[in-house]
């Protein structure tokens, strides 16, 4: 075994473990510290990859801005809120999630065979790293396939979702 794939694996163990947590636990603040982990496992593997700018971009915005937003809008909520929140888990919704879940991995997999992407990434390897111009380019660009609109509209979501955050945690 190669030490990237060792690395991947390692990786990989430690965002599906922590994805599990995230969603398994009914403290939000452990959610979060989970979540946390889940991106710094994905900016590892981009690292892994070399994609220098993608896995700095991934530590910079979700790792350090997404994250204190969730945290700040958790802090402002009161815990009287947040514990009507607490929900026990039922069979039918654990066998309902477990069948909704195989669906997907389902779903996935069939996806990846269809369109031969396991073969391709055997067969070719890792394509080539795209340079920090056409990724920039990409990012605010307007044309069509560039991201300046979605992140403008994600952006206004987040104001909106703190905002929201802010009249439910007053006392009034």
């Amino acid at each position: 075994m190669s030490g990237q794939l060792v690395m991947f694996v390692i990786l990989a163990v430690v965002i599906l473990a922590s994805a599990v947590m995230c969603v398994m636990t009914k403290r939000i603040m452990r959610a979060a510290t989970y979540l946390l982990f889940v991106l710094f496992g994905v900016a590892g593997i981009y690292f892994l990859l070399e994609y220098t700018f993608l896995g700095a971009a991934q530590i910079a915005v979700y790792c350090g801005g997404i994250i204190m937003i969730y945290i700040f809008a958790i802090q402002l909520v009161s815990k009287r809120t947040l514990q009507g929140l607490v929900d026990r888990m039922r069979g039918s919704r654990v066998v309902i999630g477990a069948l909704v879940s195989l669906i997907g991995v389902v779903t996935v997999i069939g996806v990846f065979l269809k369109n031969f992407y396991l073969s391709h990434a055997i067969n070719n390897g890792v394509a080539g790293e795209l340079n920090t111009n056409v990724i920039g380019r990409a990012l605010i660009g307007a044309d069509k396939y560039q991201y300046v609109l979605p992140f403008e509209f994600i952006s206004v979501f987040l104001l909106a979702c703190i905002i929201g955050g802010i009249l439910i945690s007053r006392k009034e």
